[in-house]
């Protein structure tokens, strides 16, 4: 047992920090010592998902447990840095606040804006010029290549649009998805790699369409896997309360079945 610790009521940030510096101190826990950036970053990627299950949920006493994990991520990362004399958590939230002043100059300075828009037009302007990036595609390639697919193109489509590299309206790029399914359809004869190539062009065809409708790709695909999930439920109960072997019933049979849910579920509504 750790000599000298305070058991309390209620602890602070200090504290946390001051945990976990006895876990990863000599005699502390051996897991925790064994660990390394590498070795917990899904671990990060997790508990931040866990955050948007609880705000999804609308659920505060779930979201406070865990935001509380990922500050517990942060506290981790910064305590490996602080023992290589890299820098401490002060520093972190040094930056941090900074940043934060810096690129708020119609609230801390004397720039003056009249709407979210030109809000964010500042931001991304003193993020380039912060980050020292002088072309769209500096700032383009300076989007994490490590973020879900769907959410990577729709942030790089978004800054090429900034630059004026866009369609005029949402039907060029409606026009685009025809385009590349016809590309996909050829390319299902010519082998995997141009399959994968012209697929990836499909896809981004259609996040650009999310995009102009001001739709979450993530969301979106999202919902779809959901109501897909909840549909396929129905249609296993209902083909096992009919006696239908679902392997062996072929697709027109369980597309029937499929098709009976969804016009249940239009009536329904």
């Amino acid at each position: 047992m750790v000599k000298d610790f305070e058991f309390k009521e209620r602890y602070s940030c200090e504290d946390l920090l001051h945990i976990v510096s006895i876990l990863r101190a000599p005699g502390g826990c051996p897991w925790d010592i064994e660990q390394t950036h590498e070795s917990i970053r899904k671990d990060f990627i997790e508990e931040t998902y866990e955050v948007i299950e609880a705000i999804n949920k609308k659920n505060p006493a779930m979201l406070r447990e865990e935001l509380g994990d990922v500050l517990l991520q942060v506290a981790f990362h910064t305590s490996i840095e602080t023992d290589a004399g890299n820098f401490t958590f002060d520093d972190v939230c040094d930056e941090i606040c900074k940043k934060l002043i810096l690129r708020h100059p119609h609230v801390f300075g004397q720039t003056v804006v009249s709407s979210t828009e030109e809000v964010l037009t500042n931001w991304d302007a003193i993020k380039m010029d912060s980050k020292r990036q002088k072309t769209v595609s500096e700032s383009i390639d300076s989007i994490p290549r490590e973020l879900p697919a769907l959410m990577r193109a729709q942030k790089v489509q978004k800054k090429a649009a900034k630059a004026g590299f866009d369609w005029d309206d949402v039907s060029g790029a409606l026009l685009k998805i025809g385009e590349e399914a016809d590309e996909v359809r050829a390319a299902l004869e010519e082998g995997y790699e141009h399959t994968l190539d012209e697929l990836g062009d499909l896809l981004f065809a259609v996040v650009n369409v999310c995009r102009f409708a001001k739709v979450d790709a993530e969301e979106a695909l999202t919902h779809a896997t959901d109501k897909f999930s909840a549909r396929f439920r129905q249609v296993e109960a209902l083909a096992n309360e009919r006696g239908i072997d679902m392997p062996a019933a072929g697709i027109e049979t369980l597309d029937g079945l499929w098709n009976e849910i969804k016009q249940k579920e239009n009536k329904a509504e």
